[in-house]
């Protein structure tokens, strides 16, 4: 494992919400620190993202994400156990891409092809001097913030008992066994974590790191202290100064963080309602199509920290602990968790959220121009806007869509129709499309208007001046 570098003197100035950080000096000066912040949407592809621009902005608004200076594609690659090309991606693998520059399989966290672990640009930063983070509204220890700070061979094997194998989904798991502690390996994501040189964690998951470890004795949580980690887990904690040579882990959910909006009474996506006659003859009868809804507050949303909230405490953290600068991933989980349960008003919520957190690295890189700011995704998802009414609703066959439908008022009081179809089973898969790439002037030189997620990582790793993996073998 690399070594951590020890954090400087920390002050925690926190302010609820989206604000902006402490004002800085607008000139950087030539020793200044570089810092790379990386938002990924989790499933946040251009469906999505016209999803939220339509309802936070309206089709003639924009988003803060349109505001950026530079748009590109991002290709998104997978590969099987044998090398071949497989095209649709898990958040895992893509995520670990991103944090590796190595394409590998489905469901692997830092690791290639070959189960084989590969240095990440956390690892890579934190080798190197820099201040470390990782923020997410999931579990800390979920796919795409686990790629950047662990090394597993299957996603799932995120505690200590978990790791073991077990039951999940109502489904049997075999686990991760050559990643067990006790068979000589580095141990479950949440266990690599308190190990890790990240300096700030922030998000849910405290239920894996309430895991017992294989002696049965104690539980994870329990050791952070030896791994130099103070652990909070109530939000308003978040507001009280940490010791500055303690690693920071929030843990502020047993699993994910709850969502901000859900559908009107709960509701999400519906499946259209045949009559009889039309069930004998598809050209007969009438559809009834699913009633209109609005989106509305989650209840079970409380006094959750917003994602910008999360945000802005890491960077205030790394900024007073870190002089050289640091590398921040912030992941908007539930766009990608929500559009399986087809519920497109959570999915719109947590772009809100994605939107809100990018206020505040923006805000930032305006202060500390040497900051390069990516917006993009780890693979695109199902939701689909489709007409509403349908284009054949004239000719006189019910023609309707055969996934399920929600129908989204808007506040002009115009109807979004989102169509979820890429299975009949009770969660939606992700698709195959390619997904946006949004940067700030920082970014310039070292992006393109298309690119692959290795090159994603590569750009990141050349403005921070790391030497990759292959370029220290070849030194």
């Amino acid at each position: 494992m690399l070594k951590r570098t020890a954090p400087v003197f920390f002050a925690l100035l926190c302010l609820w919400g989206p604000a902006s950080i402490t004002a800085m000096a607008n000139t950087p000066e030539v020793d200044s620190p570089r810092s790379v912040i990386l938002l990924i949407g989790d499933g946040f592809d251009d469906q999505h993202v016209t999803m939220g621009r339509n309802y936070l902005a309206g089709p003639d608004g924009t988003l803060l994400l349109d505001t950026m200076p530079i748009r590109g594609a991002v290709q998104v690659q997978t590969v099987d156990d044998e090398g071949n090309w497989v095209y649709v991606a898990d958040s895992a693998n893509t995520a670990t891409t991103l944090a590796t520059g190595v394409v590998t399989n489905i469901g692997r966290v830092g690791t290639g092809p070959s189960d084989e672990d590969v240095m990440t640009i956390l690892e890579m930063a934190a080798a190197a001097g820099f201040g470390t983070g990782a923020v997410s509204t999931s579990s800390i220890t979920d796919a795409t913030p686990a790629s950047f700070m662990a090394h597993v061979s299957k996603r799932i094997c995120e505690g200590p008992e978990t790791i073991l194998g077990g039951e999940k989904y109502g489904l049997p798991f075999e686990g991760c066994y050559d990643d067990a502690k006790g068979n000589g390996g580095p141990g479950s994501i949440a266990e690599q974590i308190l190990t890790s040189p990240v300096d700030v964690a922030l998000g849910g998951g405290l239920l894996y790191f309430l895991e017992h470890l294989p002696d049965g004795q104690i539980s994870l949580l329990n050791t952070a202290e030896q791994h130099n980690a103070a652990v909070i887990t109530e939000p308003e904690k978040l507001l009280s100064p940490i010791p500055a040579e303690k690693r920071l882990i929030g843990l502020f959910a047993e699993e994910h963080l709850p969502v901000r909006w859900q559908g009107e009474d709960g509701r999400k996506a519906e499946s259209p309602d045949p009559s009889w006659l039309n069930a004998l003859d598809w050209r007969l009868g009438s559809v009834e199509q699913p009633a209109v809804m609005s989106c509305e507050s989650n209840p079970e949303y409380g006094n959750t920290p917003s994602l910008a909230t999360l945000t802005q405490v890491a960077i205030e953290r790394l900024t007073a602990t870190s002089q050289k600068g640091f590398f921040l991933v912030i992941e908007s989980a539930s766009i990608d968790k929500q559009s399986h349960e087809r519920n497109p008003c959570g999915s719109i919520g947590e772009i809100a959220q994605l939107e809100e957190a990018l206020n505040v690295a923006l805000n930032y890189a305006n202060q500390q121009q040497n900051t390069m700011v990516l917006v993009t995704a780890d693979h695109a998802q199902a939701a689909q806007i489709v007409p509403e009414p349908s284009l054949y609703d004239a000719i006189p066959v019910p023609v309707y869509s055969p996934g399920k439908v929600a129908r989204v008022r808007l506040d002009d009081g115009t109807i979004m129709r989102i169509n979820y179809a890429t299975n009949n089973f009770e969660s939606e898969e992700h698709t195959g499309a390619n997904v946006p790439l949004f940067a700030n002037e920082a970014a310039r030189d070292y992006v393109g208007t298309y690119m692959r997620q290795q090159d994603v990582f590569e750009a990141m790793a050349r403005f921070l001046d790391l030497k990759t993996p292959t370029e220290t073998d070849a030194l």
